[in-house]
């Protein structure tokens, strides 16, 4: 497996170059560290350092971990930071945004995913992340201001509730579009006076955001 996830990661930064936004060498450790498989059934191990996207029930999938490392890097973590993360799935990306950042607090719909992530997190030792079942749109308002929102699921248009949990100078990563084959992925910064100021970063495939 280790020899399998230095290859993905080679593969990562090769195509991360290659749409110009470079691999940064903490997202690059961050990447190598956590081992993907274990947030995948059993019997889809053998597929877990591909470089695509794997479901994981319910009708929900592992995002494609050369977008967990974009997204990632759009959001630009620090290591103080507090980051909501909606949509958590399998944990997959709250593992990678564990080791660059202060806090994770993640949201899933879905009860048993929710349950299964929170359990599978605490087992393997990432003690920084919180997962909650709960409706995404709705964010965490008890734990906010956030220095970061990433959402890894696609909403027609930015959920109101979220804008309001973003510290000013925050970001937000979000897929938006009401199709999967009309979907960009975005990046917000909130300006001083409360404003979003959003750029699309490249087309995008998510399952939408419920």
């Amino acid at each position: 497996m280790e020899d399998r996830r230095e290859r993905l990661v080679r593969r990562v930064s090769a195509e991360m170059t290659r749409i110009g936004h470079p691999l940064s060498p903490p997202v690059e450790a961050s990447l190598r560290s956590v081992p993907r498989h274990l947030f995948l059934p059993e019997g889809l191990w053998p597929a877990a350092y591909d470089n695509a996207a794997q479901l994981i029930g319910w009708g929900q999938t592992i995002s494609q971990p050369l977008i967990v490392a974009l997204m990632t890097e759009l959001l630009r973590p620090r290591r103080g930071d507090a980051v909501l993360e909606i949509g958590s799935g399998s944990g997959y990306q709250a593992a990678i945004l564990s080791g660059l950042v202060e806090r994770v607090y993640g949201v899933e719909t879905i009860p048993a995913l929710a349950a299964k992530a929170a359990e599978r997190l605490a087992r393997l030792g990432y003690d920084n992340v919180r997962i909650r079942q709960g409706d995404g749109r709705d964010g965490w308002p008890e734990h906010a201001p956030f220095d970061g929102i990433i959402v890894a699921a696609a909403a027609v248009e930015l959920p109101p509730g979220l804008a309001p949990q973003l510290r000013t100078g925050g970001r937000l990563v979000i897929p938006l579009g009401g199709h999967r084959l009309s979907q960009d992925l975005f990046v917000f910064e909130k300006r001083a006076d409360g404003t979003l100021d959003g750029t699309s970063v490249l087309p995008v495939a998510f399952v939408p955001l419920v």
